[in-house]
């Protein structure tokens, strides 16, 4: 029979230390095309997971410029993530940076927390 060895979670709240903010965009009013920012619809805590070479490859055969993958605390029925979401990241490297949600999912590690996949397309 195989021992049992307890493996600690790979996420824990202690590494939610980036503040994100999600939000809903509208088109502009008049004849100028573009968007304004329509209204926030979510703000959590969140850890930002390093890039790695695999997903630079899948975001150029995606079209996207950037590929971001993020990991809150499950909100619930409070907010769920969809692809017509944007997600901006409060953090040096971040700022400026209009991300699109494109995916989002319960961690297969951790219940209590979701990944949300977003990109910025070219």
């Amino acid at each position: 029979m195989r021992e049992f060895k307890y493996k600690p979670p790979r996420v824990h709240s202690g590494e939610l230390r980036t503040p994100v903010t999600f939000y809903e965009y509208a088109p502009n009013l008049g004849p100028e095309p573009g968007e304004t920012k329509k209204q926030i619809l979510y703000t959590a805590w969140a850890k930002i997971d390093e890039v790695w070479m695999k997903d630079l490859e899948q975001a150029k055969t995606n079209g996207t410029i950037e590929d971001i993958t993020i990991t809150i605390r499950d909100p619930l029925d409070d907010y769920l993530p969809t692809n017509k979401h944007y997600v901006e990241v409060d953090a040096r490297g971040y700022i400026g940076k209009r991300f699109n949600v494109k995916h989002s999912f319960p961690d297969p590690q951790n219940n209590a927390f979701i990944k949300i996949v977003g990109g910025i397309s070219s």
